[in-house]
């Protein structure tokens, strides 16, 4: 079984076909967030950590650091995110940016094994981005598209994918270290791209064996109840063999599709983490009642 395990200074997570889901906070991201844009562009990160504490309490066990501030220094940003991140959690950060040198600084002032956001099969990308890779000994997140864009054909996502698998193996990276997006599409333009990532997911996992991830809010782009659609389709792809999603843990409906979708899967032995999140406590006093009457009625030795 393949597994992708990467770790903080003192925490490890790993994501694997037999391991729990891992959910990948995504809301330290200031794309459409203007205050909170404004606020890490001018050094104020207080809503940052806020973010970051406030996805932990919620069940994120990696989070996503995204500083793409339009004219602001990216790369500066992101470093000063990661250490102050690295200082208040110990879970692991997924560092993500379209900038490499923001991906590189934000590499160097990570303590442990992050996983990077992302390189495409695009040349230009892999031949920048999987050096840094090798360089770092993180892992990577592959996107499914390439200089062509992004295919609505599965087998054409499916030959993008492999092919940077096959380019991270040429640079020393194991497939292990590679999770592969297979780019979840809105469903409401494309009426069947459900039915296209689920598929993708079994072939990724089943011919290439790599974790898989994806921008999990991306399917309900568009429509109402967009958290209710969000949680049906995270079970299903969780049932399909996919195993982490960059999405938001502080929507309930969304983490206990997660939650549910693991017991399912026998992911969760005995129920516990569930049982940990949903039972409900014992009406004030009744639980000392009934230990008190247990031992009232207990047959003499």
């Amino acid at each position: 079984m393949t597994r992708t395990v990467i770790g903080s200074k003192s925490r490890t997570v790993t994501i694997g076909f037999d391991e729990p889901f891992v959910v990948i906070g995504e809301r330290i991201n200031p794309t459409g967030r203007r205050l909170l844009a404004e606020e890490m562009k001018a050094g104020n990160y207080d809503r940052v950590v806020a973010d970051a504490l406030a996805q932990v309490e919620a069940g994120a066990r990696v989070l996503d650091v995204n500083a793409g501030i339009p004219l602001a220094d990216e790369p500066k940003i992101l470093a000063d995110c990661i250490r102050l991140l690295q200082s208040v959690t110990d879970v692991p950060l997924c560092i993500d940016s379209s900038i490499v040198e923001a991906l590189e600084a934000g590499l160097a002032a990570y303590q442990g094994k992050a996983i990077l956001n992302s390189v495409t099969g695009e040349e230009e990308r892999l031949e920048r981005v999987l050096p840094l890779v090798k360089k770092y000994g993180c892992a990577v997140i592959a996107i499914s598209n390439d200089e062509t864009g992004i295919s609505q054909d599965v087998d054409v996502r499916f030959a993008v994918a492999k092919r940077i698998v096959e380019r991270a193996r040429d640079h020393g990276i194991p497939a292990a270290d590679v999770v592969v997006d297979p780019l979840v599409m809105p469903i409401g333009a494309i009426n069947d791209a459900g039915r296209q990532v689920l598929a993708l997911v079994r072939r990724l996992r089943e011919e290439l064996g790599v974790n898989t991830t994806c921008g999990a809010s991306n399917l309900s782009f568009g429509l109402p109840n967009r958290n209710g659609l969000n949680a049906a389709f995270i079970g299903m792809a969780i049932g399909a063999g996919m195993t982490s999603a960059i999405t938001n843990p502080l929507h309930a409906e969304l983490m206990q599709a997660v939650r549910g979708a693991d017991v399912v899967m026998g992911h969760d032995p005995q129920c516990m983490a569930w049982m940990r999140h949903y039972r409900e406590p014992p009406p004030e006093g009744g639980e000392t009642r009934g230990r008190r009457s247990n031992r009232r009625n207990r047959a003499p030795a």
